[in-house]
């Protein structure tokens, strides 16, 4: 019964930690397994793979497993139990219970960032699903920063366009330790003679008649006429724009409602 035990309890974990025991998974350091072997519960295990990539085993002492994938280590381990002299014909059963080597890191204006494990075939949308999806400050660009060939790349990646037309071709596969950065979503500032003065969220296209719209409607002395944007340019000089209702803002425009005369 106790050996059936720690089956159902191995099966358990596979389920729990989402396939990271799947055949592809890597092994590398900080890695938490647990080694069972049928027939055997002296010599079935938990442990934690060195940062030299090596467990220490009963009976075989130190073993490298860094680099190998469960399946090779199962098989490894097997190899040496057997010609050993140990056990004879030995089933070998790994189950990662903390996958910390192969993570990717999750940033910016996510509900819950952090570091999420790379378990199997992972894509961008996966990982930011773990991660709760984008916060209601986050922005609709999210930059991939890995390294491929010993180069960095960076990839800027519009979510809201990519899930509108169905075109997943930039919903890339992630690999462990690559970087997620979700912008936060850019804004505009509004003050004047409006319900609601302060920072709002800039909406893709919007006009200057959305944005009073957004800063709660004009108060009883504000005017519609002579509504001014203030701008900064690449040089940093400011610049005042006498605004028309349809025109279209730009991220940190300042928009100033003012008061009637009449």
């Amino acid at each position: 019964m106790k050996r059936i035990g720690m089956w159902l309890a191995a099966l358990a974990l596979l389920f729990t930690v989402g396939g990271a025991s799947a055949a592809d998974v890597e092994l590398g350091p900080g890695d938490v397994i647990k080694v069972l072997v049928y027939n055997n519960p002296d010599l079935s295990l938990e442990t934690r793979v060195s940062e030299s990539g090596t467990i220490t085993f009963p009976l075989l002492g130190v073993v490298p497993v860094g680099g190998l994938s469960t399946a090779a280590a199962e098989k490894k381990l097997a190899q040496l139990l057997q010609s050993g002299g140990f056990v004879k014909q030995p089933q070998v059963n790994i189950v990662v219970t903390s996958l910390q080597s192969q993570q990717v890191s999750v940033l910016g204006q996510v509900n819950r960032p952090g570091r999420y494990p790379v378990d199997g075939k992972r894509t961008v949308l996966d990982i930011l699903a773990s991660a709760g999806g984008v916060a209601a400050d986050g922005g609709d660009f999210v930059t991939l920063l890995r390294k491929r060939g010993g180069q960095t790349q960076r990839e800027q990646i519009d979510i809201v366009d990519m899930a509108r037309k169905g075109e997943l071709t930039r919903d890339f596969d992630l690999q462990a330790n690559d970087v997620l950065y979700v912008e936060r979503a850019p804004r505009f500032y509004i003050y004047g003679e409006v319900q609601r003065p302060g920072p709002v969220r800039l909406e893709r296209q919007m006009t200057v008649l959305q944005a009073l719209s957004a800063g709660g409607g004009l108060t009883p002395r504000g005017t519609e006429r002579g509504v001014r944007i203030k701008r900064t340019d690449a040089q940093g000089k400011i610049e005042v724009i006498s605004a028309k209702h349809d025109d279209l803002l730009r991220p940190d425009d300042v928009v100033y409602v003012q008061e009637s005369l009449f």
